[in-house]
């Protein structure tokens, strides 16, 4: 990690060294950390993460975890279940009241990660194991796109993850069956978008297959005849392993699957199916608000930046009714690229100029740096406008933001700029980073997935674009709002669809009728919300309360508060439950009220 300062790790190192009467010590003599319980469970509790956890701890560099693919079989789960009652029992037996702020922070994480695991294991919650963006062939042709084969181990690693793809297959095909036989299955619109992309894996060829990527430059230190036989191996996997699997995968949905599948919408309407929806939406926005406080807040929301967007309608010279300035902007020309090209360059030009504005706002910059990617073809078609990929400084890849270059009339250049400081920078890019760079916190913290923080820090990075000067015309303002917006009727269709009965035209109409947002990604977006229930509801949750903590901070400091050092203080050491955020940023006003 880039820091301007020793890191937290360095100085304590240095201190050790340093005996009473000012003799540096030799590097034998240092003092070690003394083991306490909750450093021992942390460690425990970190091998545990890094054995089930495959994914990470290979992108952390453990050389024999990116040989493997993770086991989300039923029966994995049941295995771990009593080792994470164990962990938590440890757990338990600490009083976290005799322990420093950063310990208590470390402790009350840990409780919620381990906690959450168990009621999730208990819930089943496996059986939902694909949603409208597909499944494990999915998933498998992300883990493609970040391997980067450097060494003939990394290809044997590869051609080892290459080798296990069919079991990972049998796992969601039991997972889904389940479901099947349990009530707890996706609707029928769901189950249409997961079949399309099975076909489309199932008609893959050997030239544009996604697992063979990362053969496809190898490095000159393996021989030409080592890298001849690689590729051979790596097509003998494809034809004779991957591919009957993904058929099979296929079949089980078109034949199995989609006859039992049910029209309607909501997780609430099935067997136990409210009592997962409430853990989900408190998992996702790391709070205690129900469904129906979470419901209430999109409604307020919804009514507070409309009030903007009228105001930012008026300012770009529009005298007609707001239904006709969405039409306007969904349908003029001007606002669209002309060519897959164009659009990614001007996402290239604005991610540039969002890099200019970072040094003004933060202290601490990661050292991993992003691209600028189109969303691969085979997916685009039910794949959200953009996303964010994490990269690996470790294993030399760097972070992506993907931009889904199809369906150009439906890609509106004017909601880019905030898309990109969503996805990007200051966003999830430099958040993410910096969290995987996070080196003077424990692994568990540096691999930790809060979605409340997380998602709202990309929606705090679209309003930092403000104070970037980011936004040039009323028509870039209009597009950040709509996007605000857009997170605000999360909230409310969300909660409609699987907790109030709603229809999917009933969510549907707060994006049309509130947002610019164009037909085919208010599509794409409600059946993402239909297969993935809660996730939605983090994003406005956390963004809320993001900017409540400056707000205080603001409040506190006067004319002492910085902006570079208050987000340093955000994100340096990682994202964090929102309570767990208000304990440590209350800390730190405090220590900044002392500082000279």
């Amino acid at each position: 990690m880039h820091r301007t300062a020793i890191t937290a790790g360095a100085a304590a190192l240095l201190l050790a060294a340093c005996a009473a009467d000012g003799r540096v010590m030799a590097p034998t003599e240092a003092v070690q950390p003394a083991v306490t319980p909750l450093s021992a469970l942390i460690a425990d509790y970190e091998t545990f993460l890094r054995r089930n956890d495959p994914i990470t701890a290979g992108q952390e560099g453990d050389a024999a975890a990116q040989a493997r693919l993770p086991d989300n079989s039923r029966a994995a789960e049941l295995v771990r279940r009593p080792e994470l009652v164990g962990f938590k029992a440890r757990l338990d037996a600490i009083d976290p009241t005799a322990l420093s702020l950063d310990d208590r922070i470390n402790h009350a994480l840990l409780d919620r990660l381990i906690t959450r695991e168990i009621e999730g294991i208990d819930l089943d919650t496996g059986r939902l194991a694909f949603n409208s963006e597909g499944g494990v062939g999915q998933s498998l042709g992300y883990f493609a796109s970040v391997t980067r084969i450097a060494t003939k181990q990394d290809a044997e690693n590869w051609l080892a993850r290459m080798a296990a793809v069919p079991e990972a297959y049998a796992a969601s095909t039991a997972n889904a069956r389940r479901g099947l036989d349990t009530g707890m299955t996706q609707p029928r619109s769901v189950v249409v978008s997961a079949i399309s992309l099975a076909e489309t894996d199932a008609a893959m060829t050997l030239d544009r297959d996604p697992l063979m990527r990362p053969f496809a430059t190898l490095p000159a230190s393996i021989s030409a005849t080592d890298q001849a036989e690689l590729r051979v191996r790596a097509q003998a996997i494809v034809a004779d392993r991957v591919m009957p699997a993904r058929r099979a995968w296929l079949d089980f949905l078109k034949t199995d699957y989609l006859p039992r599948a049910p029209e309607a919408p909501g997780l609430g309407l099935k067997p136990g199916g409210r009592d997962m929806y409430a853990w989900l939406v408190s998992g996702y926005t790391t709070t205690e608000m129900t469904p129906d406080q979470v419901h209430e807040l999109g409604l307020r929301e919804v009514a507070r930046i409309r009030a903007r967007m009228d105001f930012e309608m008026r300012a770009a010279g529009w005298t007609g009714d707001f239904a006709g300035f969405l039409t306007f902007l969904r349908t003029d020309p001007q606002f669209y690229a002309t060519s897959r090209e164009q659009l990614l360059e001007k996402a290239s030009e604005m991610s540039k100029r969002a890099d200019d504005g970072l040094p003004a706002l933060f202290g601490t910059l990661p050292r991993t740096p992003y691209g600028v990617r189109p969303v691969p073809v085979e997916i685009e078609e039910r794949y959200t406008t953009g996303r964010y990929f994490p990269g690996s400084l470790k294993g030399g890849v760097a972070g992506g933001y993907i931009v889904n270059t199809g369906k150009l009339d439906q890609r509106p250049l004017y909601e880019l700029p905030a898309l990109t400081l969503h996805e990007a920078v200051p966003g999830h890019h430099l958040q993410i980073a910096l969290q995987q760079e996070a080196e003077a916190q424990p692994y568990f913290r540096r691999a930790a997935d809060v979605t409340a923080f997380t998602e709202g820090w990309g929606l705090y990075a679209e309003f930092l674009g403000e104070e970037m000067g980011f936004y040039r015309t009323p028509y870039e303002r209009f597009g950040r709002l709509s996007y605000e917006m857009w997170r605000a009727c999360r909230l409310v269709a969300d909660t409609g669809m699987h907790w109030k009965g709603w229809s999917v035209e009933q969510a549907r109409a707060c994006f049309r009728d509130n947002s610019a947002l164009a037909p085919h990604n208010i599509e794409t977006e409600l059946q993402r919300y239909v297969g993935w229930p809660g996730q939605a509801t983090a994003y406005k949750v956390g963004e809320i309360r993001l900017r409540d903590v400056r707000s205080r901070a603001e409040a506190a400091l006067g004319d002492r508060f910085d902006v570079r050092r208050f987000h340093d203080a955000l994100l340096v050491d990682g994202p964090l439950p929102l309570d767990l955020l208000d304990l440590r940023m209350d800390a730190w006003i405090e220590a900044e009220r002392g500082r000279n």
